[in-house]
């Protein structure tokens, strides 16, 4: 576990390919076409080992939007499964985590539970779920549905799936299986603890036919920032990833929710804040610049507008893309991303044009935007690092490989020359890099506190 003296900048290393800027695919130097070739993830997945990430992180969803021609036309929509493409990365990495999305609403708790205790046993205690309630009827559609399922009702779904699945990682104490050929003895079976979980959702009786995994449970990620998504994290998450664009509005929500794991009786420290950060490097700020607008001219107004659609819940395509908005839905007409809903929102309020608005949201999509030098980023994580903003940030290269490259060889050796990050791994698994405390068995802790009173 980290002290305070000694506490370091996390890192995860979002792999959206062929990048995270919208135009991404059309930059001269992206792998456009390499969407699904593993080779291209193990060299990417090396590169970020060899910066020393604390993970990958990989989102998940499960539909191609149809809404707007240019959806399909313009903008990348095929994505490998995140699990699958794991398990493959873990067998040519040794220390970097493994975080994948899998969501609550289109999933059962036995899955998902199945899945990530194994590939924590696969990867040597690597493994992280991202918990995502997902956001677009689209999905709804793929699963028997019509309407994504309402706000409030996704989180109660998800708070009892999150229970449901920690439950099954505790089906079995770690030392429960025996393997005593002597005595015929495969299992101990007063160490197993079937879940037997009912509830208004799910109804899992277990045990999961996976030992408990090495890490005790998967690190568990959450990346909503609703009022619901923000009491879910407090009570289940151990890492968030979020997007704020600006240092005020990352360090309020910093104290709210260290402020709300405290509630939960919880230490602060058990809760790690990861804003995305879209950088664009540059050796000179003037190259950074260039590399940016570069960017933004591969932009096609259609594929702008329609991201600017998804991202506001409202169709623009009628509209002037040199004029200025509508009037935009209040929040709580909105059924999909709500918290990304209002950070535009408020992007626009500024009086941008809605071409300005695109171009301006085209890497991030709401999250941190840095363009400058190695020094200039390393400034800027530097102080969201020391002034209640951050504990680490998930970057978000605007394309691969080259993007990460970048960051891999130009940032993180100068905030390593700061002493912000690590120069070597420490520990064995994830838990030990984030500094996270491996969970105590359930069955376990009620033998020390009965054993405790005892005395």
């Amino acid at each position: 576990m980290e002290t305070t003296q000694h506490r370091q900048i996390k890192l995860g290393a979002f792999f959206l390919i062929p990048g995270h800027h919208i135009a991404a695919w059309r930059h001269p130097d992206a792998e456009a076409s390499s969407v699904m070739d593993l080779k291209l993830y193990q060299k990417l997945a090396q590169t970020a080992e060899r910066g020393r990430f604390d993970m990958i992180f990989l989102a998940d969803s499960y539909s191609v939007s149809n809404r707007y021609p240019a959806a399909i036309e313009q903008i990348v929509s095929a994505r490998p499964e995140p699990l699958t493409l794991l398990s493959a990365l873990a067998s040519v990495t040794e220390h970097i985590g493994l975080a994948a999305t899998a969501s609550t609403t289109y999933n059962e708790p036995f899955h998902v539970a199945r899945k990530f205790a194994s590939l924590d046993h696969l990867s040597g205690g690597r493994a992280a779920w991202n918990v995502v309630t997902s956001k677009y009827d689209e999905e709804a559609m793929n699963f028997g549905g019509q309407t994504h399922l309402q706000h409030g009702l996704r989180y109660e779904r998800a708070e009892e799936f999150v229970r449901a699945v920690t439950g099954l990682w505790d089906s079995w104490e770690d030392d429960a299986f025996l393997y005593d050929k002597a005595s015929a003895k495969y299992a101990d079976r007063a160490k197993a603890h079937p879940p037997n979980h009912q509830g208004p959702w799910f109804s899992v009786m277990g045990p999961l036919n996976v030992p408990r995994p090495l890490q005790g449970h998967p690190v568990v990620v959450q990346a909503g920032a609703s009022e619901p998504g923000r009491e879910l994290a407090a009570r289940t998450a151990e890492v968030i990833f979020t997007a704020w664009p600006a240092l005020r509005e990352a360090q309020r929500f910093y104290a709210d929710m260290k402020a709300r794991a405290a509630k939960y009786g919880r230490s602060p420290a058990s809760l790690l804040i990861m804003p995305g950060v879209f950088p664009v490097i540059g050796r000179t700020r003037e190259e950074a610049e260039h590399k940016r607008a570069a960017l933004n001219s591969l932009v096609p107004v259609e594929a702008g507008v329609t991201l600017l659609s998804a991202l506001l819940g409202m169709d623009l395509t009628g509209y002037d893309v040199d004029g200025p908005l509508p009037e935009l839905p209040g929040v709580e007409e909105m059924n999909g991303g709500r918290s990304r809903h209002q950070l535009v929102k408020a992007l626009a309020a500024e009086g941008m044009t809605i071409r300005q608005l695109y171009q301006r949201i085209a890497g991030g999509r709401g999250h941190l935007e840095l363009t400058g030098t190695p020094a200039e980023i390393a400034d800027t994580l530097e102080e969201w690092f020391v002034s209640g903003a951050a504990d680490g940030f998930n970057i978000m290269p605007p394309y691969f490989p080259g993007g990460l490259n970048d960051f891999v060889e130009l940032v993180v050796p100068e905030l390593q020359k700061r002493g912000l990050f690590r120069k070597e791994y420490e520990g064995t698994t994830l838990r030990d890099r984030l500094g996270l405390a491996r969970p105590v068995h359930p069955a376990v802790r009620a033998r020390m506190t009965e054993s405790s009173g005892a005395r």
